[in-house]
């Protein structure tokens, strides 16, 4: 009997050291992060990529859940769950003017002549200047940014400056800075939904469109479009953001096991972006497009008035700053 109780306390003890140590591994924390893109996107890529360095840096100890295609929510609903404290993370850009105005800047038209001078911005001061409004008013935090792919116009003719637009009819969002724009560099820009282009398109409606380069190839636009004319007249940054109430609750080891992870996934991001693009010019000439360059310079100088009459007078300095530089 003595025998079985020194074995069977043996055998107990060794089965308690067992649920502590898996107890331990855990996660002590976990960090729900929504977004609108799907598992392909490589937006979605990233998210996990952070969840799996933030897991690893931890120990284990917080984990990320990853909620594609809006599943745990719509873009602002999740940011207002942020502020409230039922959602930890998500990817947004410039919706976050709702709150921040200097959020605006990451979507101005020809305020960034390349994805190095985009680079600068965000990286820089501006960018830190932004990112301390978003923090101060939208009580979201950034903690790394995204680059997304410039918009370009597609056409049946080569547009390689202002002049060659002429009254182009080109479906524009219903945004009143982007009308404006185009109007001022000589199109005739309408408002339409996006589900309604590529029959316009087809039937001669309006004769061009202007989207990043992933929308003109899952739109099937080479079917009814010739040219992609490299305008690429908006460049932008999207942040991967987490809710200021969920930071204040980490440690301060934790904050920096985020940052390192944020840091990681940025620059994973990045490869991804830039090969995706690279990808997407050779489907598309693939499919028929041809690729124009244009007279980017001719084009911000044009569009430069009707830019700085539509931003909000809070970033109107920063805005010409970026125009004169």
């Amino acid at each position: 009997m003595l025998i079985f109780s020194r074995l069977g306390k043996t055998l107990i003890a060794g089965v308690a050291a067992s649920m502590l140590a898996g107890s331990a591994l855990a996660a002590e924390v976990t960090l729900k992060l929504g977004h609108l893109a799907n598992e392909d996107n490589i937006w979605h890529k990233a998210a996990v990529k952070f969840g799996e360095e933030l897991k690893t840096l931890t120990d284990g100890r917080i984990e990320v859940e990853v909620y594609p295609n809006e599943s745990l929510g719509k873009e602002m609903d999740l940011i207002n769950g942020m502020q409230l404290g039922t959602a930890d993370m998500t990817i947004t850009g410039e919706s976050l003017q709702n709150w921040a105005p200097m959020a605006a800047l990451l979507a101005v038209p020809y305020a960034y002549s390349s994805l190095e001078h985009m680079d600068e911005v965000a990286g820089g001061e501006i960018g830190d200047r932004i990112e301390a409004e978003i923090v101060e008013k939208a009580r979201v935090r950034p903690v790394a940014y995204f680059a997304r792919g410039p918009r370009n116009l597609t056409s049946n003719r080569e547009i390689k400056s202002p002049d060659d637009l002429n009254g182009l009819k080109l479906r524009v969002p219903n945004v009143p800075l982007f009308v404006d724009v185009w109007k001022a560099l000589g199109a005739s820009p309408t408002p339409m939904a996006f589900s309604e282009v590529f029959t316009s398109l087809q039937n001669g409606t309006i004769d061009g469109q202007e989207n990043p380069l992933a929308l003109i190839k899952s739109a099937n636009f080479n079917e009814v479009q010739k040219f992609v004319n490299k305008t690429e007249h908006v460049r932008s940054w999207i942040y991967l953001v987490i809710s200021e109430l969920t930071w204040s609750k980490l440690s301060d080891a934790d904050k920096d096991a985020v940052m390192k992870a944020a840091a990681t996934t940025q620059a994973y991001e990045r490869e991804l972006f830039l090969a995706d693009e690279e990808r997407l010019v050779a489907e598309l000439q693939e499919k028929g497009m041809t690729f124009v360059d244009v007279d980017n310079a001719a084009f911000a100088a044009k569009a430069k008035d009707a830019v700085l009459a539509n931003v909000n007078e809070a970033i109107k300095p920063v805005v010409e700053e970026l125009f004169a530089n």
